[in-house]
């Protein structure tokens, strides 16, 4: 029996969605903007990758969202989208790490001892942690205040820097390991790469509960 997992990702500038069957991508519609129009977007989208697969709704069987840490606007809309789709569908949702999905995603394009994927959280601040080449988790996920003696012990080793917080680090780093790739966004490929595992594992969040990975209170009057 076929797999479908709807996935969306809006933790960050870039809206996307992808539907993946058996943890294979056989639909993406994404789109990066700097007005951040996902909630016009979301369900556009997620009704063309419908038609487009020529597979319906009811043929789902869990929905993968980002669950951050990102934009509080972002994450709000894509897990608002995901539980109100999981509850008329009456199918399961399942969360997985932005910074995760990122990391698997730029360790398909490159070569590097540790990843450290960036989400930019205004000023010099980035929300940041470090996976291995087997997307494994070396340090945890935090908001880091960049300057130039940021991540000496991991720069020991050559470290690809990468998101939309990653320009941020260029400014800063100077050292002969650091690598940057600022042009790299989150991708609801990435999360469906890992969502079926999750899947088979019966790996669901509760809808009642479950909230976005936040990491840092929203305030209110500031951008995000």
């Amino acid at each position: 029996m076929s797999t479908y997992i709807l996935n969306i990702e809006t933790s960050t500038k870039a809206c996307s969605v992808a539907i993946h069957k058996n943890g294979n991508l056989i639909a993406l519609k994404e789109s990066v903007t700097e007005n951040f129009s996902h909630s016009e977007k979301l369900l556009v989208f997620v009704g063309e990758l419908i038609e487009n697969s020529q597979i319906r709704l009811s043929d789902l069987s869990a929905i993968a969202v980002s669950m951050g840490p990102g934009s509080y606007t972002g994450l709000r809309i894509g897990v608002a989208t995901a539980k109100g789709l999981c509850y008329g569908l009456n199918i399961p949702l399942i969360s997985i790490s932005t910074l995760k999905s990122m990391s698997l995603g730029m360790s398909l394009k490159k070569k590097g001892d540790l990843f450290c994927p960036m989400i930019d959280a205004r000023r010099m601040e980035v929300y940041s942690a470090f996976f291995d080449i087997h997307n494994i988790r070396k340090r945890k996920i935090q908001a880091d205040i960049l300057d130039a003696n940021s991540y000496k012990n991991e720069l020991k080793e050559k470290v690809i820097f990468f998101g939309d917080g990653s320009d941020k680090a260029k400014e800063v780093i100077k050292n002969k390991n650091a690598i940057f790739i600022t042009d790299f966004y989150p991708s609801a490929n990435f999360i469906g790469m890992l969502s079926y595992q999750k899947f088979l594992d019966s790996d669901f969040e509760d809808l009642a509960y479950f909230e976005p990975f936040y990491l840092k209170d929203f305030v209110t009057g500031k951008k995000n």
